[in-house]
């Protein structure tokens, strides 16, 4: 069912879940009882939970809300070095 926002005079916007068939262009504030008019708002058409969202949504936020990497560069000469098996048999073992 839609969702419908209403406009009341005294108090503000609030929703009313109702069939298309039963959307009236007023109704009665639940909180103060007075006349509240139907507003105009945007549909909500968009599939939120898609992956494609989702992908589509991180893309444009990169450009004005980039990640921030903290901490300095990787440290250098730190690197392990490979060893070495003397084993005759590893020589004739396929190279990566």
């Amino acid at each position: 069912m839609p969702i419908y926002e209403y406009l009341c005079p005294q108090c503000d916007v609030f929703e009313a879940i109702r069939p298309m068939s039963a959307a009236a262009e007023s109704t009665t504030c639940p909180q103060c009882r007075q006349t509240a008019h139907r507003k105009m708002s945007v549909p909500n058409i968009s599939r939120t939970g898609s992956a494609a969202f989702r992908l589509i949504d991180s893309t444009y936020r990169s450009a004005s809300e980039p990640q921030v990497v903290s901490g300095g560069l990787p440290a250098t000469g730190s690197r392990k070095t490979q060893r070495y098996s003397s084993n005759p048999l590893h020589k004739k073992l396929p190279r990566p």
